[in-house]
């Protein structure tokens, strides 16, 4: 029985298989068309494909840079087209003016989280306990308060921001609060409480103070009052970096980020949102990667929003629509600085790095320096580098390794270094032609 199943069962493969050359004897040969083959899914088609670099060699191109500014202040973050000083003047020598003390420094439970504020002839700070200093620009001290709650103690939260507008600073702070003050005396003008950490920075326009807090609301104060004027609310997300992006206002509209990397494009005034979108995509290989905060403010430059993410993404957006024009392999650590044509950034990958800003592509990248300790074992903690900010026709970089760096913005050369006792902890502002920049310990330098 055995050897007569084997024997049909040969008989049905060879049935087969005759049957299979008779069915093929009757197809007609395949044509073979000419012409060059391309991918179903082309690179080039699709914006939300990230840019690859044509060349990771480093190129070194002119900067059409309009001429520098002698501004008198630095009002609030500069992604607003409003608040955004394009050039300003700055002499280049980082010789050490003076230094003032602002309060509590960067410690385990807390982090100094926003830049100084330059106004009415007086240096603004927070630092990482909810204290506001004024300093005058000489050096000499002014005010200050604690926005401590009376229930709280100083160290049971941290982060926040600045910004001046018509003779009053608004500050949120981690406590969940937003505050205003008068910036000649420091007398609370309002409070308003948001029920949510508000760790991110304001921006303030007409009459509106604008905000995220808990990194999913997004909100919309009346300056005089602090009245809640609406509301917009974006997914949670658990994974975020300490602090909070500033908000970019244009004539017409305000863009929000939240920590799901989702940007949110509303009308400034009633809050009627227009388009949102996702920054999505991360660097492979890094778990660091998987947080997808909004690291990179949303900065409005012209008809295109410039943002990106920690996971290592930039996008730039059509303003009008949200629509994506293109899409690079970086992932910006503070709001990208746009001048002639190029978007500077210091990335996830510790590189100062400047793109094209029509199409995304990579110019030239200058790596700064990344793990604390460089051995394989001991490689956890990295330096945090901030900026960059253009000044007198170069690039400033503070870093928390006790530098700043000056590199040139046509090919990333580094020119000169200066120190900054103690590291930095936030970016470098200018104004009156002095640069100023907050220190780990809780000390304002000024620098000419």
């Amino acid at each position: 029985m055995k050897s007569g199943s084997r024997k049909s069962g040969m008989l049905s493969l060879l049935a087969g298989g005759a049957a299979l050359l008779l069915l093929s004897a009757c197809e007609e040969p395949e044509v073979v068309l000419a012409g060059k083959r391309e991918a179903l899914r082309a690179e080039e088609s699709n914006a939300n494909t990230p840019v690859a670099a044509r060349s990771m060699e480093n190129r070194s191109l002119a900067v059409s840079l309009v001429a520098p500014q002698n501004n008198a202040g630095w009002f609030q973050r500069h992604n607003s087209p409003h608040t955004r000083v394009s050039h300003p003047a700055f002499s280049g020598a980082l010789e050490p003016l003076w230094s003032a003390d602002i309060g509590a420094g960067d410690s385990r439970s807390g982090r100094i989280t926003s830049e100084p504020v330059v106004a009415a002839g007086k240096v603004f700070t927070l630092d990482s306990e909810a204290r506001v200093t004024a300093t005058s620009v000489s050096g000499a001290p002014v005010w200050n308060i604690s926005l401590v709650p009376p229930r709280d103690a100083a160290r049971d939260a941290t982060g926040g921001g600045i910004a001046f507008a018509d003779g009053a600073l608004f500050v949120s702070s981690g406590f969940g609060l937003v505050t205003a003050l008068d910036a000649n005396t420091g007398q609370e003008l309002w409070q308003q409480k948001l029920q949510a950490s508000a760790t991110g920075m304001p921006t303030v326009k007409d009459g509106i103070v604008y905000l995220v807090a808990g990194d999913s609301t997004a909100w919309a104060l009346d300056t005089n009052s602090g009245r809640i004027l609406w509301q917009l609310g974006s997914a949670a997300d658990k994974n975020n970096v300490l602090g909070g992006p500033a908000p970019a206002v244009n004539d017409n509209l305000v863009v929000f980020s939240f920590g799901s990397n989702e940007l949110q494009a509303a009308f400034r005034q009633g809050g009627l949102r227009i388009w949102d979108a996702a920054i999505s995509g991360q660097r492979v290989g890094f778990s660091r990667s998987r947080i997808t905060d909004i690291t990179g403010d949303p900065v409005i430059v012209g008809d295109k929003i410039y943002a990106g993410t920690f996971s290592g993404r930039t996008v730039a957006l059509d303003t009008a629509s949200g629509e994506r024009i293109w899409t690079a392999e970086e992932g910006p650590m503070s709001p990208v600085w746009v001048a002639g044509g190029s978007v500077f950034m210091v990335t996830d990958n510790n590189e100062l790095v400047r793109l094209d800003a029509t199409n995304g592509e990579r110019i030239w990248g200058t790596k700064l320096p990344f793990f604390v300790k460089d051995r394989p074992k001991r490689q956890k903690t990295v330096f945090t580098h901030y900026g960059p900010v253009l000044a007198g026709g170069r690039l400033y970089v503070a870093s928390n390794d006790g530098l700043i760096r000056v590199f040139n913005p046509e090919d990333g050369s580094l020119i000169k270094t200066g120190e900054l006792p103690s590291g930095a902890a936030t970016s470098p502002v200018f104004a009156g032609g002095v640069m100023y920049v907050v220190n780990r310990k809780g000390q304002l330098f000024a620098f000419r």
